[in-house]
């Protein structure tokens, strides 16, 4: 069975002319009067509309479960992370711990707090050792939950 396009997706465009092999992300999916699955897809800096059939889904939005296991791996690669100082040894694995509870609640405003404060915390940990292996593990878990957040809230 064909997956549905979704709000959040990313889809190569199939249909020949100026947008033809592109990929953008769903950002709306509405339907016509003669009842057509209309999709827009964000391309950089604009939106163009799509029917369903000119379009092939190239990566789901992650799914409720695949971010809460993103929020895990994140968490374990934590314990890793050297140079911690005192306070974000606590904060840190404290934060995730309560997003990965916020999550199933669907509470945007406090899943994005969180989430920026993770954000934060990390990134002033790179700046301090980006080389380390643990961030190959943290990086596409935190942009899964990230495009998460944006599309499904």
């Amino acid at each position: 069975m064909k997956d549905r396009i979704e709000k959040g997706d990313i889809v190569l465009i199939n249909k020949s002319g100026k947008y033809h092999n592109q990929v953008g992300e769903v950002s709306e999916v509405d339907y016509n009067i003669f009842f057509v699955k209309i999709v827009i897809v964000k391309l950089d800096n604009q939106e163009e509309t799509f029917e369903e059939k000119d379009l092939q889904l190239q990566t789901k939005k992650p799914s409720l479960k695949e971010v809460i296991a993103s929020v895990d791996k994140i968490l374990e690669q934590v314990e890793q992370i050297p140079n911690l100082p005192a306070k974000e040894q606590v904060e840190l694995p404290n934060r995730l711990k309560y997003l990965k509870l916020d999550i199933p609640k669907l509470d945007k405003q406090v899943i994005q707090k969180n989430f920026d404060s993770i954000d934060k915390i990390l990134a002033v940990t790179r700046e301090a050792d980006s080389s380390a292996s643990f961030w190959q593990e943290i990086d596409p878990n935190l942009q899964k939950i990230s495009w998460w957040i944006r599309t499904s809230l």
